[in-house]
């Protein structure tokens, strides 16, 4: 297995097209440089820190609780990002927490089940980690869209409430469009994987030496995976905000916006 370590002289070298970038915001004055370089400085800082718990977590002889202990950590910031997206939301946290939970629980199975990754410490982080990655982006899309899409079109809700349709079938097309917008992405990167992008799992098992066909079906298996997370925490989160913006007695209840 090759191995390779290029310091931080060449992690400060990777950041040229970063400088590219922000000297083009800066000249075409778009206004993004400090966003831009804040990512940037953030994204180095989080992943040294994480670099350094993760050494402790998938060291040698370290009992696997401590994967387990990280994946549910991971979950529960993952819930805690959703709900911070739309806090206007009651009960937004434990809907996201049982969604992202629930997906990634059911994931992992069939990842160790079907023996796609042996188990062990060194396996289950990252896989939760692909799989929360993208379904937690998609999740925190889901609740804001459906806020937004029913906020946007308050007065069509109202019309077909008073009509008698009940406070689901009012919303519905609303809710559909929302989600839509936040499985989409998923979706098209599924559609051009291994035409245009070649995803991380193949790339990482590629250069270690593993037989092509052998990564392409680990690939395969694991993007499925990530699509079928991303579109159920999706569906379960933006159908979850939306029955919390509604009454028992089908009224809409749209609070302040946070």
């Amino acid at each position: 297995m090759s191995t390779s370590s290029i310091g931080f002289g060449g992690v400060a070298a990777s950041l040229v097209l970063v400088a590219a970038a922000v000297a083009l915001c800066r000249r075409d004055r778009l206004g993004l440089e400090r966003s831009i370089a804040w990512a940037t400085c953030r994204a180095f800082v989080q992943l040294v820190a994480i670099g350094g718990a993760l050494g402790l977590v998938l060291a040698d002889g370290a009992p696997p609780v401590l994967s387990w202990l990280w994946v549910a950590a991971m979950v529960v910031v993952g819930a805690a990002t959703v709900a911070g997206r739309a806090r206007e939301v009651p009960g937004l946290f434990v809907l996201a927490a049982v969604a992202l939970g629930t997906a990634v629980a059911a994931s992992l199975l069939v990842i160790f089940g079907l023996g796609i990754f042996p188990l062990g410490p060194r396996t289950i982080v990252p896989a939760a980690g692909m799989l929360l990655g993208n379904a937690i982006a998609a999740t925190v899309l889901a609740a804001r869209r459906t806020v937004a899409e029913i906020r946007e079109h308050r007065a069509q809700i109202e019309v077909r409430l008073s009509l008698g349709q009940t406070g689901p079938e009012s919303v519905r097309p609303h809710v559909g469009e929302a989600l839509r917008t936040a499985i989409g992405p998923q979706v098209e990167q599924t559609k051009i994987v291994g035409i245009i992008a070649l995803p991380g799992t193949m790339t990482g098992l590629l250069l270690a030496g593993v037989d092509p066909l052998d990564a392409v079906l680990l690939q395969t298996a694991v993007m499925f995976l990530i699509l079928g997370s991303v579109a159920i925490t999706s569906v379960v989160v933006g159908r979850g905000v939306a029955r919390r913006l509604l009454t028992a007695d089908h009224r809409l209840v749209l609070p302040a916006p946070a």
